[in-house]
């Protein structure tokens, strides 16, 4: 069977709707390019201007040629798991399930979008404060959830309880905190998680405390992390990163600690997200 020839056929790229209309580059694409195109030091990102303990990078590479490069399990690696949860009762005093409770991700804004991919449906709404960490609200659209803003008080950005407490309704699925607060360091008090825990007591609302700045704190300062209180421990994610305690922001290892029937409904997601993450990173850490 022969064909005639024919003139080609147009290239045509079909137009896509976008899930994301109102969201360009994100600012710390922006910021990091013009730093280095200006030679500026760049306080957008959090990440250090010196090299991480050379003994992290020998961790990993002895975790390599120990032959430790495929796939780990999905929940992450179990020793790496273990020693989350020892350090969050040895800092806290709660208890987790390493196998049941803890899951490691590719770091906490993978974390993050997660829990909201996990809890919320679309129509349900999701408490943010403002000013906030630039990924809440995307990965809030993505889920087809409706944000709520709640500005924190000018000047001191603490939480005004009082406004949160009104922004909360029977639709309300979801409340993002975050300490210590990025981007104005601000840390909540013991009063203020207590406040929190009496305020969500007779709701349904689920909590992602994001947590990730937990080890900078200074001037006498302590973080309180939610995992202090067992009314918000039990509901909920509780997000920290590797990246930024042990300044390997480019590792992208975070872990996610939460009640086992909430981490039952995170790995649902997150196994057909990103199944697993590094396996040497992971031994290494």
């Amino acid at each position: 069977m022969t064909f005639a020839a024919a003139a080609p056929l147009p290239a045509r790229t079909p137009t896509v709707p976008s899930k994301l209309p109102h969201v360009g580059t994100t600012i710390f694409t922006v910021m990091s390019q013009l730093a280095a195109e200006h030679g500026a030091v760049n306080l957008g990102q959090g990440f250090p201007d010196f090299h991480c303990d050379p003994a992290l990078v020998d961790a990993v590479t002895q975790a390599m040629q120990a032959g430790h490069n495929q796939y780990p399990l999905m929940t992450g690696v179990p020793a790496l798991r273990q020693a989350v949860a020892a350090k969050i009762e040895a800092l806290h005093g709660r208890t987790y399930d390493a196998n049941a409770e803890i899951t490691i991700t590719a770091g906490a804004t993978q974390a993050i979008l997660t829990a909201i991919l996990a809890t919320v449906q679309p129509g349900d709404e999701v408490i943010v404060l403002e000013p906030c960490y630039d990924s809440y609200v995307p990965n809030i659209e993505l889920a087809g959830g409706k944000v709520v803003r709640v500005p924190l008080t000018p000047g001191t950005f603490r939480p005004d309880f009082g406004k949160i407490a009104a922004a909360i309704t029977p639709r309300t699925r979801l409340l993002i905190i975050n300490t210590p607060h990025n981007p104005s360091a601000t840390i909540w008090t013991a009063q203020d998680m207590r406040t929190l825990e009496e305020l969500l007591a007779p709701t349904d609302v689920l909590l992602i405390s994001d947590e990730v700045y937990e080890h900078m704190v200074f001037d006498g300062a302590e973080h309180q992390s939610a995992a202090r209180f067992a009314g918000l421990a039990a509901r909920a994610f509780i997000v920290s990163s590797f990246g930024k305690t042990f300044h390997v922001t480019g590792w992208k290892v975070g872990t996610v600690a939460a009640p086992a029937s909430l981490t039952a409904e995170f790995r649902k997601v997150h196994q057909f997200n990103v199944f697993t993450v590094n396996t040497p990173v992971q031994y290494g850490l």
